[in-house]
């Protein structure tokens, strides 16, 4: 009887950012901002993105995103070049980006103003976003009419209701109180959990990034590289409870090291070039 080798299956990464750099023009100077990052995330992940101001983090986000362009390297998507933005691609910022004189609904439905799905098909999507992210009940409201933290979820709700399979998300959380940010990232869990999309997620604050990834990605200081990949093995599902974790706190010891050890890095540069 013949052997017969078997092969194991290569599985193409959701994100795959292969030797990426990104050099900016300032006074007609060249600025490295990026320099060969090299990173894969897989499909239904949750990576968060960390490091010390201007090391690239959302930088790296808008080249997913195709907002911005790669100097050299490549980003993939499912294996196919980035070249612009695409709708396979939900963003959503630290500002809301709410349309004001549009109500909770209407912000949420002008996502799908392109889509070809008939409107039926749209009302259903929107109410049931509306209720993934809390909001039943004020879908005739105004942004002006609404927290800070419902503001946000508008705009969770109308980034996920074209279905995309990656989720950008860039400080969303930075200018909301302590409670109410608490209760956003929990959402957020919820709603991740629930339809499983990729989440690529740029904050500052550490405890967040433990408390939401299976990793945490620490940019080096400009220009920004991969300083250190650490994957989260805290158990799901998360409740606030597990910051209390010996883990928990080992990872955040070891998160703050590293990008205390950059912080000092740019202050030693930037002492450095101040001497005459």
């Amino acid at each position: 009887m013949r052997g017969i080798v078997a092969q194991q299956k290569t599985v193409t990464p959701k994100v795959a950012i292969d030797a990426v750099s990104r050099i900016f023009l300032v006074d007609g100077a060249p600025l490295v901002a990026i320099e060969r990052i090299d990173l894969d995330i897989k499909e239904n992940e949750f990576v968060s993105i960390v490091g010390t101001s201007g090391c690239g983090k959302s930088t790296l986000l808008n080249m997913i995103g195709g907002l911005d362009e790669p100097s050299s390297g490549e980003i993939r998507i499912d294996g196919v070049p980035v070249v612009g933005p695409g709708r396979n691609r939900g963003f959503v910022f630290q500002s809301y980006s709410l349309f004001e004189w549009m109500t909770v609904e209407g912000n949420i439905r002008f996502a799908l103003e392109k889509s070809q799905i008939s409107n039926a098909e749209k009302k259903e999507l929107v109410a049931h976003f509306i209720q993934a992210v809390g909001l039943s009940g004020f879908e005739a409201a105004y942004p002006r009419q609404l927290s800070g933290g419902m503001r946000q979820r508008v705009a969770i709700a109308r980034a996920l209701v074209y279905r995309p399979s990656i989720l950008l998300m860039d400080e969303p959380f930075g200018a909301l109180d302590a409670q109410t940010r608490g209760m956003m990232q929990e959402l957020l869990l919820k709603v991740w959990e629930d339809h499983k999309v990729t989440v690529v997620f740029v904050t500052h604050d550490v405890d967040e990034a433990i408390f939401l990834a299976d990793r945490v990605v620490v940019l080096a200081s400009r220009p920004g590289r991969v300083k250190k990949d650490i994957r989260i093995t805290l158990e799901r599902p998360r409740s606030f409870e597990i910051i209390t974790d010996a883990k928990f706190t080992d990872y955040k010891r070891e998160i703050l090291a590293d990008i205390r050890e950059e912080t000092l890095k740019v202050m030693a540069q930037q002492a450095g070039s101040s001497i005459v």
